[in-house]
């Protein structure tokens, strides 16, 4: 006896590519998938007849900073007069502004602020969003960041995956010597002893930290059991993007400067890339991820919005799903495998992202006429039913 059965419907599992399966059935039982292909006498306490909609998996946000207070209206009037990301951030915006709005803001201002911001991505059909800290760039404020996520996640039908990302600035009034020593041996270790973190992040950039930076975070996650990834090539290719995979990163996300070496070293270490079209067009940036290259060397694709204050204000995962097409030419079928089964590798999962025997059972129900017309048409989509370990939300 199965919890659920769905039958009639046109099946997308995304499980080694974006192709319509054969079967057009499968089934439910204790929040997994237990079968594809189900026999017509197969019994259920509940049958869904999906009408021959389409079926997919439940789309996956794999990064995100979520989790903040305030805005960055004043950053965007100065790039609309021609400031760059670099010079604003220099010039004391950028993420510091939003570290004070944050650190300001009341544990149910930040939670109310950051549940809507969830909440819209969820209506996408999005069931697992990974969130990162950042923006508290104290210990405490780290850590506040990260029981927020935890919060809104337990509140919600959807999992959190909560991402450590003390490494993304230096505050104001430190140095990067002496906030790189909090991280290694207070902030990081406290968190991970209450349970706060699933993985470690590091922004590797010239405005941030360097690649002797993401080697010592490594050395320090590792010590704690925590896989780790890397911000890296988003302005410039200082080799945060080979070494991170080198030293076995799940994903490196950006990657518009990645170079030929990088995408050689990611292939060969089988490190997924993440492409972020929302910070791209919001930036106004002119400089393409090699898409071309991450194809040849067959490097794993995943696509996500960054949703952030300064950069990425895109509240849409199926907006960054036509982004990625119209902006970086990736074909649909890379699009859609970017949001399900290469997003879950590049949070370093198996059991979500495609529906499959064992894997969690996360899918989505969409009355069009091919899953393509997600990544084609720009607004005015949604699923008809979203499921989250087998139970409609």
């Amino acid at each position: 006896m199965y919890d659920l059965i769905v039958r009639n419907a046109r099946l997308y599992p995304m499980d080694g590519d974006a192709r319509l399966a054969a079967a057009d059935s499968f089934a439910v039982r204790a929040g997994r998938i237990a079968a594809v292909d189900v026999p017509a006498e197969a019994e259920a306490r509940e049958v869904l007849d999906a009408g021959g909609r389409c079926v997919l998996p439940g789309l996956i946000d794999c990064h995100t900073h979520l989790v903040w207070a305030g805005d960055r209206m004043a950053d965007r009037i100065q790039r609309l007069e021609g400031r760059s990301y670099q010079e604003i951030a220099a010039a004391g915006g950028g993420i510091n502004s939003t570290v004070l709005a944050v650190r300001r803001a009341s544990d149910d201002e930040l939670i109310a602020q950051s549940r809507a911001r969830l909440r819209t991505l969820m209506a996408d059909g999005v069931t697992t969003v990974e969130i990162k800290s950042g923006y508290g760039l104290s210990t405490e404020d780290e850590l506040r960041m990260l029981r927020t996520a935890r919060h809104i996640g337990e509140e919600e039908s959807v999992e959190v995956v909560k991402t450590f990302l003390g490494a993304h600035a230096i505050p104001s009034g430190s140095t990067k010597a002496a906030w790189m020593e909090e991280l290694l041996y207070t902030t990081l270790p406290r968190a991970a002893d209450e349970g706060l973190v699933d993985q470690v992040d590091i922004y590797v950039e010239g405005i941030a930290f360097d690649v002797e930076d993401l080697e010592r975070l490594v050395a320090c996650a590792e010590r704690l059991g925590l896989p780790f990834k890397a911000h890296s090539g988003q302005f410039s290719e200082i080799g945060g993007t080979a070494r991170a995979a080198q030293l076995g990163a799940l994903s490196v996300d950006h990657l518009e400067y990645a170079d030929e070496n990088a995408v050689r070293t990611m292939a060969e270490f089988h490190t997924t890339a993440v492409i972020l079209p929302g910070a791209f067009y919001f930036l106004g940036e002119t400089q393409l991820p090699p898409i071309e290259s991450l194809r040849a060397h067959a490097v794993p694709m995943a696509i996500a919005t960054d949703l952030n204050p300064g950069s990425s204000p895109l509240v849409s995962l199926l907006d960054a799903m036509h982004l990625a097409g119209t902006l970086f030419g990736m074909r649909a079928d890379e699009v859609l495998m970017g949001v399900t089964a290469n997003a879950a590798r590049a949070l370093g999962r198996d059991d979500i992202g495609r529906i499959a025997v064992g894997c969690r059972a996360d899918f989505t129900l969409w009355e069009l006429p091919a899953p393509e017309y997600i990544c084609y048409q720009m607004g005015g989509i949604a699923p008809s039913a979203v499921y989250h370990t087998g139970i409609a939300r």
